[in-house]
């Protein structure tokens, strides 16, 4: 995707408002509502930096963790005969449910990214 900003693992959406003439965006991934908005792209990218920073910062001075956008869990939910298929498959292939949804989801993003 074209439309986002990383910096310290941190991902910023960017969108446009043809309105107002102006980039703006938020924090993803996280539940804090972190915005930020510039008249340019340099600008946006370096209010994106500074948000990021400031959130980290605020955190800091009120003892809090800054959330991180991926822990590593995943909570989904899907069809229970899905659930019953994919649990039964990696009870046969002697996996746990975790692992067997791990595969399936590299399996996914390396068809994407062909």
């Amino acid at each position: 995707m074209n439309n986002l900003l990383t910096y310290k693992n941190y991902i910023g959406s960017v969108e446009y408002s043809e309105d107002d003439d102006i980039f703006h965006g938020k924090i993803e991934f996280i539940t804090d509502t972190v915005l930020y908005e510039g008249g340019s792209v340099e600008e946006l990218k370096k209010n994106f930096h500074d948000a990021v920073d400031d959130y980290i910062e605020a955190c800091r001075e009120i003892g809090k963790e800054p959330q991180k956008p991926f822990k590593g869990k995943l909570l989904s939910r899907i069809e229970p005969e899905l659930h019953k298929k994919a649990a039964f498959i990696a009870l046969q292939r002697r996996i746990s449910l975790n692992k067997f949804v791990e595969n399936a989801i590299k399996h996914e993003i390396e068809m994407y990214s062909l």
